[in-house]
């Protein structure tokens, strides 16, 4: 079971308090039926009252209709408003979509600035064999049967100003912080396999426990076949990106993983070298709960990549997967063009159509945090003779007291704003533990990573780096042809624009001139000691 599973009763309350801005939606709503004598029960739909019972304010409002279609609902209300003299809305629909679970016409508005969706109410049968339902207007109850979730299936009628549960289970459901279904469980799952995951997502996010029967069902190898084989794979990463970015996604993490559902979510490619493990599932999970407990450890400094929220958010996203994936990073395939690529890289992309650009990320923290290793053991001094000869070569020789500085430098410039969470990465990997999980449980084994961390980055700090990745070049490719006195570029300009970047990184208040009078000088040097080897 997840470690989030609720124990006890949940604060549900006995009916919707409505805000302003919702009382006058639905007012206008039961005004355009009475005005046109509709005799429509009109009524909210799922999520929305889930939420407000639990006392979160929700915006996602899905009007569900009992005797006629969203779009002809809103063309009334549209003529209602242009009786009053208002301004006409403009009306979206969205076209059935079986691919989607978009298996009925909706129209969507916007009223008083939310976003309303509206459907009229339906029933579904699943013929064998297929997913795709068909698809009939239904009576409200068979509407709440067809629901994925029994905390799903609640509907708030406006006309009555009542909570109705047709399932005779969704409050009881949600007071006991139980994910249930409303028809039994398997025939729910292989109706809609993508349910299994919306299930466990829910039950994350409210720290709810998954029922017996649900669990069961979802750990059945047909669901499971279901799941892996007729769910686009764009809509498995959907749920699975919406857990990574919920408030429990550890929670998320284990029951996938104690479903036996981990390689039909996260699918590998084949040939993989080194193989994937039967206990890699196992192994993943406890990096991303490692990761969890450390970063609550050291607190949210590890994603101050940026002032923007959502850029802080998308950061502890990618650190998560990065973290999850910790023990297959070293892992690779050989594609098409017959090139080795990250199996980190075909998760993210192809097992769940993410966008290219986190799978870049996502590769690039794991190289960077095992750069941030040699950073680490340079605080205590360890591996600097070793570091500085790699720095070093024929025309630049780094101070001693600068390597640190140049080191740091030239990773910060390769991972930029994500440095704190490859660092963060790195606390992790080093030194390798085989269970992340257990290992980080203890409040030693956490604390020392915690100050390895806190110590590398307090370094980086003082060192002035942090946004050294904007640090512009004393010399373009130009320049630095002048001072060699050469007439074309090429590998050599190449090789002494690196050295510029060390340069500068060892010499921070270095000037232009004093960085040409540093390369004529050691073109002259690197010249006598060749004649001098030669003679």
């Amino acid at each position: 079971m997840a470690a989030g599973a609720q124990q006890g009763a949940v604060e549900v309350r006995e009916s919707v308090e409505l805000t302003e801005k919702e009382e006058q939606i639905f007012g206008r709503l039961l005004d355009v039926v009475r005005h046109f004598s509709l005799g429509t029960q009109v009524r909210v739909a799922g999520g929305w009252v889930r939420d407000k019972l639990l006392g979160k304010d929700s915006t996602d409002i899905d009007i569900a209709l009992d005797n006629m279609t969203g779009q002809n609902f809103c063309e009334r209300v549209n003529e209602y408003s242009e009786f009053l003299g208002e301004e006409q809305k403009g009306i979206g629909v969205i076209q059935c979509n079986p691919d989607q679970s978009k298996h009925l016409e909706t129209a969507t508005m916007l009223i008083d600035d939310i976003w309303i969706d509206f459907v009229n109410l339906r029933s579904e049968k699943y013929a064998e064999n297929s997913r795709i339902p068909t698809v009939e207007i239904g009576t409200a109850k068979e509407d709440a049967f067809r629901r994925d979730l029994t905390i799903n299936s609640l509907f708030y009628n406006i006309n009555t100003k009542s909570v109705e549960d047709l399932t005779e289970r969704g409050l009881e459901d949600l007071k006991k912080g139980l994910i249930a279904t409303p028809l039994p469980a398997k025939s729910t799952f292989l109706d809609d396999p993508l349910r299994v995951l919306r299930a466990i997502r829910f039950a994350a996010r409210f720290s709810f426990t998954l029922t017996e029967d649900l669990k069961e069902a979802a750990s059945d190898e047909n669901v499971k076949s279901e799941l892996g084989s007729k769910i686009s794979r764009e809509r498995i990463g959907h749920e699975v990106d919406l857990m990574m970015s919920d408030k429990h996604p550890v929670d998320a993490m284990c029951y996938i993983r104690d479903l036996g559902l981990f390689y039909v979510v996260f699918a590998f490619p084949e040939k993989l070298d080194p193989p994937v493990l039967d206990t890699h599932d196992w192994l993943c999970v406890s990096h991303i709960e490692a990761a969890w407990n450390l970063a609550h450890s050291i607190g949210s400094s590890v994603f101050s990549g940026g002032s923007d929220p959502k850029s802080q958010d998308d950061q502890k996203r990618l650190c998560l997967y990065s973290a999850l994936f910790i023990p297959v990073r070293n892992m690779v395939y050989v594609d098409k063009k017959k090139k080795k690529v990250p199996a980190v890289s075909y998760i993210i992309r192809d097992s769940l159509k993410l966008k290219a650009s986190d799978a870049d990320t996502i590769v690039n923290i794991h190289v960077a945090s095992e750069k941030f290793a040699e950073l680490v053991l340079l605080e205590s001094n360890e591996n600097l003779e070793t570091v500085k000869e790699k720095l070093d070569d024929e025309y630049l020789e780094i101070p001693t007291d600068s390597v640190k500085r140049v080191l740091a430098g030239l990773i910060l410039r390769e991972i930029k704003g994500f440095w704190r969470v490859a660092l963060f990465i790195s606390a992790l990997i080093n030194p390798e533990v085989g269970n992340a999980s257990g290992s980080l449980s203890k409040q030693g084994e956490l604390n020392q990573r915690k100050e390895k961390y806190l110590s590398v980055e307090r370094s980086i700090t003082d060192l002035d780096l942090d946004g050294v990745w904007n640090l512009k070049p004393l010399l373009d490719g130009k320049a630095i042809m002048g001072v060699l006195e050469v007439k074309s570029g090429g590998p050599l300009i190449g090789k002494w624009q690196q050295r510029l970047v060390k340069w500068q990184l060892a010499h921070p208040k270095g000037t232009m001139e004093e960085c040409k009078e540093w390369m004529k000088q050691s073109q002259q040097q690197s010249k006598r000691q060749k004649v001098e080897c030669s003679t």
